[in-house]
């Protein structure tokens, strides 16, 4: 079973990879780290910054200038992990969240 969460958590890092993290008051090892991805905020969104707005419209006098480069808002770093917090503690699959805008961790989701 999947279980959605937006928790803040604490995690320390082995090299890059996540090595335990404090979730609710309790301590996790990871195990293996399964997978990782990176996720974008969304780009092509009307308002966004980094959008051009499209061609001039027929008779605008304004025709469209690109939009500057910037840096990808909303960008976030997903670690999926397996993790348990003991040797008499089953272990289980976490969904781990690095924020880059906010500058945080939190715990996406779990599966047991």
């Amino acid at each position: 079973m999947t279980r959605r969460y937006d928790d803040p958590v604490e995690v320390r890092r082995r090299d890059e990879d996540p090595a335990e993290f404090l979730w609710r008051g309790r301590f996790y090892a990871v195990r293996e780290v399964l997978a990782r991805w990176v996720e974008t905020g969304a780009w092509w969104q009307p308002g966004d910054p980094r959008s051009s707005g499209g061609p001039g419209r027929a008779g605008d006098a304004t025709p469209a200038v690109p939009a500057a480069p910037v840096a990808l808002a909303g960008e976030r770093e997903i670690w999926r992990v397996e993790a348990s917090s003991g040797r008499a503690q089953g272990a289980g699959i976490f969904d781990l969240c690095f924020d880059w805008t906010a500058g945080g961790w939190t715990l996406l989701r779990t599966q047991d």
